[in-house]
């Protein structure tokens, strides 16, 4: 009996030190979590849940802080929290962390790291804030990560070979940064690689062929960096999915803008690869990009007869490329006077209706789109669209790229009316004789899901109010690698204009009163539409309103542009636009611990819209909130009305700017009692 009894005894002591160990991994864990608050939030100023005295950081009262079934910190969501502090090394610690969404802060220092140790991990977004330093090469270690956002920070050094080691690995951005050095060849090991993001650096050498060869891969970014030598042509699978701008070095056959290689890698030293040209100075052996293609002994042996065959090769090639080039500026200036005929033609004639109509049906009648595709993306193929009810509204709105180049005269930039970091605008004149602005968009930017895009376009075509731009049409060329969105044009720009302006009312932008209460109660009516009040179709959120996206036309009517362009765009290219936004204030405060969009983080938007507009201001103070609630009119209201305003109507629309713009989102109204306030209120001026 005695064994027997120790036996027992062991499994009793053993089970009792394991249950007081997982007992001491809560403590433990809350220990580390107020040790990552003191660096993330030195001031102690936003992450103010974060208590030692909590009973559990697992149940909802620790912000952005979301558990296992183990009761394990298994993510972490602060993104645009407003954090200005560091990175701690503690961050390491949390084991069974598997995301880690810090990005859209303003973070400093290095990435410490420790973070390597987050072997769970498959999400890191650390991206748009001020870190500094290098990649750590530990990050090799993380075997499970998929995701790394790096990109919009002040990273410098090169990047890690070691990079190539992380299997999973779905997207790897790091744009707009400071790495030098070459592109690891390594990078093309890792299998499931679909996105690589390297543009906006200083990187040098050649693209490896390596990661040419990436199976998965989409989407290759290296423009804005200093590379050189051949461009393998593999990379023509990726049609516009590879970019390249801005590599002055860089040569290659089939590619758009690169000249054809030469024999040699560089005009002064023939004999070494292109970081060991003339710009090269002072660099030793070991600076030799692990994408270079050394030239070997064999080589140098070549016979001269082989030589002679190769010049006499380059002249022909040469002087073919003349006469090619030749020949396409010929067909471009002939394009381009067709096109300008056929305009002139056709806003000759756009008075008469009888000849518009004609001209109309004429074109409708001949094939919408008339394009050569390529493999690859084609939301606009049969097979996507089918042969119904979608394909018959899609095809009311489609134009052609003619019609598109020839609107914007080959998108001239005289006709360049603004950029973002995904598309640009150009102004257009269609050959009926109306004016547009045509928003291009490359592919890259674009959700990659086909259907999913195609649900966004419905989406697009189905918002008509007037309080919403209007869409007129897309095209979506597979060949160019882009899509166009064809609106009509506003004539006065955007709110922007009018705000931050020295005057008088009515003089210049500063706008009267009553144009003021007409712009605010035209925007909630536009977001009442999108919203789907009382049943009038589903809940569509903007995400993105702002003063740049309220459009005025020539009876200062406000247009809300951008709506429901997020069905469109790739998460990244989403995130990338909130940076203005939370700068500007609009972003809700909910938003950095949920991540999501609702209808009132747009109410939360729009609040902030109607101070700027009744105090004629793009910042939005401290003392003009307090102001407001305190009805002291006289101290938010725009000072260039000198007095002109409606008293009652201030202090009522700084109410409802108050209401809208409440912390918690339950105490925000609806847009529905907001439009029904506003309609309430008399326009006195």
């Amino acid at each position: 009996m005695k064994p027997y009894f120790l036996v027992l005894l062991f499994f009793i002591l053993s089970f009792q030190t394991l249950a007081n160990k997982n007992q001491e991994n809560p403590i433990s864990e809350l220990k580390i979590l107020l040790k990552i608050k003191s660096f993330l939030d030195p001031k102690g100023q936003t992450l103010t849940s974060w208590s030692p005295d909590a009973k559990s950081y697992c149940d909802g009262s620790f912000e952005g802080i979301a558990c296992n079934e183990f009761g394990k910190v298994m993510n972490i969501s602060l993104q645009g929290k407003g954090l200005f502090g560091q990175i701690p090394p503690e961050i390491g610690d949390l084991k069974s962390l598997s995301g880690l969404y810090l990005h859209f802060n303003g973070l400093h220092g290095e990435i410490p790291k420790e973070i390597g140790e987050l072997t769970q991990l498959t999400d890191l977004y650390l991206n748009v804030n001020n870190l500094s330093g290098e990649i750590p090469t530990e990050l090799q270690n993380m075997a499970n990560l998929q995701v790394l956002q790096l990109c919009y920070n002040h990273l410098s050094g090169s990047l890690p070979p070691q990079l190539g080691s992380l299997k999973k690995l779905n997207v790897l951005a790091v744009q707009y940064n400071q790495l030098s050095g070459a592109i690891p060849a390594t990078l093309g090991d890792v299998g499931t690689l679909q996105r690589l993001d390297l543009s906006f650096n200083r990187l040098f050498g050649s693209i490896p062929m390596k990661i040419a060869d990436a199976p998965l891969l989409q989407v290759l970014d290296v423009r804005n960096n200093t590379l050189s030598g051949n461009v393998p042509l593999v990379l023509k699978k990726l049609d516009e999915g590879f970019q390249y701008a801005n590599n002055s070095a860089l040569c290659g056959s089939g590619f758009a803008d690169l000249n054809v290689c030469n024999s040699s890698f560089g005009p002064e030293n023939p004999d070494k690869p292109e970081p060991f040209g003339p710009q090269s100075k002072g660099l030793t052996p070991k600076a030799i990009p692990q994408s270079a293609n050394v030239v070997t002994a064999q080589s140098k042996s070549k016979s001269s007869n082989a030589g002679l065959a190769a010049i006499l090769g380059a002249v022909v090639t040469t002087m073919l490329l003349v006469a090619g080039l030749f020949s396409f500026v010929w067909y471009r200036r002939r394009k381009q006077r067709i096109g300008t005929a056929f305009e002139t033609s056709d806003s000759r004639i756009s008075t008469d209706q009888y000849q518009v109509k004609e001209i109309v049906n004429r074109r409708s009648a001949s094939p919408l789109i008339s394009l050569e595709y390529s493999n690859g993306w084609d939301p606009m193929s049969k097979s996507q669209t089918g042969s119904g009810f979608l394909q018959e509204v899609l095809e009311s709105f489609m134009f052609n790229v003619d019609d598109v180049e020839s609107a914007t005269r080959f998108f001239s930039d005289s006709n360049l009316l603004g950029k973002s970091s995904f598309s640009a605008t150009y102004k257009g004149i269609l050959r009926d004789g109306s004016i547009v602005a045509i928003k291009r968009i490359t592919k890259t930017s674009c959700i990659s899901d086909e259907t999913e895009f195609l649900k966004g376009l419905k989406i697009l075509t189905s918002l008509k109010h007037e309080n919403l731009v209007r869409l007129r049409g897309f095209c979506c060329s597979k060949g160019r690698g882009e899509c166009f969105l064809i609106y009509d044009y506003v004539a006065k720009g955007n709110l922007l204009r009018y705000l931050d302006v020295k005057g008088k009312s009515g003089s210049g932008n500063v706008l009267d009163w009553s144009t003021r209460f007409s712009i605010i109660k035209g925007i909630a009516k536009g977001i009442e539409y999108l919203h789907g009040i009382k049943g009038k179709k589903p809940g569509l959120v903007h995400q993105n309103i702002s003063a740049e996206k309220v459009l005025i036309d020539q009876n200062y009517t406000p247009l809300l542009s951008g709506s429901g362009l997020h069905k469109l765009l790739a998460d990244d290219i989403i995130f990338s636009t909130l940076k203005g936004s939370a700068a500007m204030g609009y972003l809700a405060p909910e938003y950095t611990t949920t991540g999501r969009f609702t209808e009132k983080s747009d109410i939360y938007a729009f609040g902030m819209l109607i101070f700027q507009i009744i105090s004629g201001k793009t910042r939005i103070s401290l003392s003009i909130r307090q102001a407001a609630e305190l009805c002291k009119f006289q101290e938010f209201v725009d000072a260039n009305l000198d007095g002109k305003f409606s008293e009652p109507e201030a202090i009522m629309l700084g109410k409802i700017a108050l209401l809208c713009t409440h912390e918690l989102p339950g105490s925000r109204p609806t847009i529905e009692t907001v439009t029904q306030e506003l309609s309430n209120l008399g326009c006195t001026p």
